[in-house]
């Protein structure tokens, strides 16, 4: 995570430079996370405050480093002030549990 300047508003590019992402998956995600909620000038533009970049920063997390998908990461950021869920394993969590119970199995025979 990249250091935040200390202002009130973001414009979209400064948001997509400090996050590393795209504009178009910031507009994205602004429609799949009601988290996201920037402001609009008159003129349209979207401003960002810091709580929305905030959230961006917690839904990349989700998504690229802990590989939530999209509805999963909806429930993480909608769990936020309520008793968090635990978190699901992974399928390659699971399946190495598998391998392992079976390597177990096949070690008592």
């Amino acid at each position: 995570m990249g250091v935040v300047p200390r202002k009130k508003y973001f414009k979209i590019s400064e948001v997509s430079s400090l996050t590393g992402l795209e504009s178009h998956v910031l507009r994205f995600w602004e429609g799949e996370f009601s988290a996201i909620r920037p402001k609009r000038t008159e003129s349209g533009q979207r401003m960002y405050r810091r709580k929305d970049i905030d959230v961006i920063f917690e839904i990349k997390r989700l998504l690229h480093d802990e590989r939530y998908t999209i509805e999963g990461a909806k429930k993480m950021i909608g769990g936020k002030g309520k008793e968090k869920e635990e978190p699901q394993m992974s399928t390659r969590d699971v399946l190495k549990g598998i391998v392992d119970e079976l390597r177990q199995i096949r070690a008592m025979v």
